[in-house]
Order: C-alpha cells, then sequence, then structure tokens
C-alpha cells in the first residue's frame, strides 16, 4: 500500500467569506489562499482546513477528509476492495490527480497527489 498522510480537512460552507472570517477571526488561524468565492485554505497547524461552496466541495454538506497519498488509483482500488465505495472514480484536475470515496462507514475521503511537473 502506499504512503497516506492525512493533510486537509474539507468544510461545507454556503458564504465563504463569513466562513473566512470566522475561522481567521475565532480561531486565529491564517489565510493559506483563496480562490474567487468558492474555495479558501487555511493554515490549521499540520493540517489545512479547507472552505468549500458546492461549486469546489468533492461531497457538499459533508466533513471531507483529504488523504495525500503517492497512488490514488490504489488508494481508492483498496477502499473499495474493503467495503468503501468510490463516489468519483480518480481523474486529473488543473494541479493534482483525486479521487473522492466513501469510507466502509460512509464518511467522505478526498485521495489526492501532485501532478508531476
Amino acid at each position: 500500500m502506499s504512503e497516506q498522510q492525512v493533510r486537509m480537512i474539507v468544510l461545507s460552507t454556503d458564504d465563504l467569506d463569513a466562513s473566512i472570517a470566522f475561522y481567521t477571526e475565532t480561531l486565529g488561524f491564517t489565510l493559506k489562499f483563496r480562490d474567487g468565492a468558492h474555495y479558501a485554505a487555511l493554515d490549521g497547524g499540520g493540517v489545512t482546513v479547507a472552505l468549500a461552496t458546492p461549486v469546489d466541495h468533492p461531497l457538499p454538506g459533508k466533513v471531507v477528509v483529504g488523504v495525500r497519498t503517492d497512488d490514488v488509483d490504489a488508494a481508492a482500488r483498496a477502499i473499495e476492495d474493503h467495503g468503501g465505495a468510490i463516489v468519483r472514480a480518480p481523474y486529473d484536475d488543473a494541479h493534482e490527480r483525486r479521487a473522492v470515496v466513501y469510507d466502509n462507514q460512509g464518511n467522505g475521503l478526498v485521495f489526492y497527489a501532485p501532478l508531476p511537473r
């Protein structure tokens, strides 16, 4: 099995500005970057706290754990082989290879790996 690291928690929001304000002002998290009105990443210490509207959220309305891996395809197959389900099969976006899955209890995970440059 490939190496896995929990690196991100993706939270749902319908109001990105209000969510950014909440996490930066209430918890003191630092804004790492923002992508328009639909996605922001905050520094949560050892884990990125991502805020996403339904436009960019892999499973809108759910908390999703982002797991960095060196083999997205193998990780997705392992989930399916052990009672989980693939929601979105491995695919490449502009920056990463990703797969969206449910574990065997219905919890959302996103496996991701940077694309080679």
